[in-house]
């Protein structure tokens, strides 16, 4: 048994079979998320677990080369925009309705029980060397 790092089997799962270049959605329990990608669904209840506690768990296990997020964040949730930015230096901001499009292109889909607008980011796997 794990004794840390992220502990339920589905995530740790799909993570593992993560590849450079692959993407992966951490996302709000609004986010439509298309047919396709492999779904962890990690919603509990509103709040629970926050977006920021599951990117943080997922940014600690993961090479992370590049990052988008929807534009609207700015205005909308400058809590989630500052935390962006703060692990993203060159976070690529979008219109919303095209990070939806981006995403049905990603490996893996979190979903979070993140209930703040636009709390969203497509994550690109970089390589450890």
């Amino acid at each position: 048994m794990k004794k840390a790092g992220i502990l339920n089997r589905h995530l740790a799962g799909a993570l593992a079979e993560l590849g450079h270049g692959d993407g992966i959605l951490v996302c709000d329990a609004g986010m439509p998320i298309t047919n396709g990608p492999r779904v962890v669904d990690l919603a509990f209840r509103a709040g629970v677990p926050s977006f920021a506690e599951v990117l943080e768990g997922l940014l600690a296990e993961l090479v992370v080369e590049g990052a988008t997020a929807a534009a609207e964040v700015r205005d909308a949730n400058p809590s989630t925009a500052g935390l962006l930015a703060g692990h993203f230096p060159d976070l690529t901001l979008v219109p919303h309705e095209r990070l939806k499009e981006l995403s049905a292109g990603a490996r893996l889909v979190v979903r979070t029980g993140e209930a703040r607008p636009y709390a969203n980011v497509l994550l690109r796997c970089g390589v450890f060397f």
